[in-house]
């Protein structure tokens, strides 16, 4: 094991003193504790913070039995406390608000299925547009497992380029979003006009939300793993990933470690506890 001075200090003290921070994702493998890690640090940031609110992206959602009480896709006040709310959303499945087929939000949606990844993107904006009129000083999203996750945090870049191509129609087709309007039956009042202003609406929301990740003043994501070779590989695929969207990650939880403690006797426990120790060496020489 490396000497005791070299192993990186315990501690996610340095979320908690950085008061710029505005979004704090935790993700990893299956299985490693996010919920239980994000609740807890929610709770913290909680004690240091005026107002923080806690979103449950993963579909399987855990938020609800970590804190003994029901969420929704809104903002609940979690019992015992006064600044801490909680809520749990999908954004993979269609908002039931705009999932109509009447109207301009139909229209948009039947443009949203011809580009791929678009309406997952087009749910999350929603939900960010939402909560970016509330007045939470810092956000902690308990994410999925890592795909979902990836695909999460593509979802602004994705939505942008989605978009580009839709109003690059106005453009290069002339009237033919008004055409189209018609088409599915839309009234004189979603006329193309109404529809690119809802359009460059939701684009300057994704943009300044993706500027947002990518500035660590505002985002960090907190990488959560247990000391085995799985999850130490997925980890280090994951801060790789989160180096191309140029999100910032300075902390990594080890989760489940056993201790060594006096007067063990199972050969199964020290087993598994030289086991960790392995890729617990390997983990406190990783520099994400």
């Amino acid at each position: 094991m490396a000497e005791q001075e070299d192993v990186p200090e315990g501690t996610i003290q340095n979320v908690l003193e950085q008061e710029t921070l505005k979004w704090v994702f935790v993700g990893g493998k299956g299985g490693v504790g996010k919920t239980t890690c994000s609740s807890i640090l929610s709770i913290l940031l909680a004690s240091v913070r005026p107002s923080v609110l806690i979103i449950s992206t993963d579909p399987a959602h855990n938020l609800s039995d970590a804190f003994q009480q029901r969420f929704t896709k809104s903002p609940t006040l979690v019992y015992g406390f006064t600044n801490l709310y909680a809520m749990e959303v999908d954004p993979t499945v269609e908002n039931e608000d705009t999932g109509s087929s009447d109207g301009m939000d139909g229209f948009l949606s039947d443009l949203a299925n011809s580009i791929p990844g678009i309406d997952e993107a087009m749910s999350f904006a929603e939900m960010l547009k939402l909560v970016q009129t509330m007045d939470y000083s810092v956000i902690v999203f308990d994410t999925a497992p890592t795909g979902h996750t990836l695909r999460l945090l593509q979802f602004p870049s994705t939505l942008e380029k989605g978009l580009d191509k839709i109003m690059s129609l106005k453009s290069k087709f002339g009237g033919l979003l008004g055409q189209m309007t018609r088409m599915f039956g839309v009234g004189e009042e979603f006329g193309e006009d109404a529809i690119l202003g809802k359009l460059e609406g939701m684009k300057d929301v994704i943009e300044q939300v993706n500027k947002q990740f990518k500035d660590p003043d505002l985002t960090t994501f907190v990488c959560v793993c247990i000391p085995e070779f799985l999850s130490l590989y997925e980890t280090e695929r994951l801060v790789q990933e989160l180096a191309k969207f140029e999100i910032d990650t300075h902390n990594i939880i080890i989760n489940q470690v056993l201790f060594d403690e006096e007067g063990v006797e199972s050969k199964l426990l020290k087993a598994r506890m030289k086991m960790q120790q392995k890729y617990l060496d390997q983990l406190h020489s990783f520099n994400p």
